[in-house]
């Protein structure tokens, strides 16, 4: 018999975060076997010409695929990838 402890997340419940795609909002995290995947609530863009359907899209991420939006070096990363892709 082994026991297993488990690791606190590295993100929590409403913290903002990044990846590669957009930014969101931590709505919750479930403990896998070994990881952590985490519910995000994504940001919303401008809206388009049609006009929304819907709300935000939410998507499921492992922490391996999550930086913290305070994390200031990450965070102008982000932002001059972005602004390469819009222009």
């Amino acid at each position: 018999m082994s026991a297993h402890t488990l690791q606190a997340p590295r993100f929590a419940k409403g913290q903002r975060v990044h990846f590669v795609g957009g930014r969101g909002a931590i709505k919750n995290y479930q403990f896998g076997s070994g990881y952590v995947t985490y519910l995000i609530e994504m940001e919303m863009g401008p809206e388009p010409e049609m006009g929304r359907i819907g709300a935000e899209t939410t998507i499921c991420l492992f922490e391996s695929d999550l930086q913290s939006v305070e994390d200031k070096k990450s965070e102008a990363i982000y932002d001059f990838v972005a602004s390469c892709q819009l222009a």
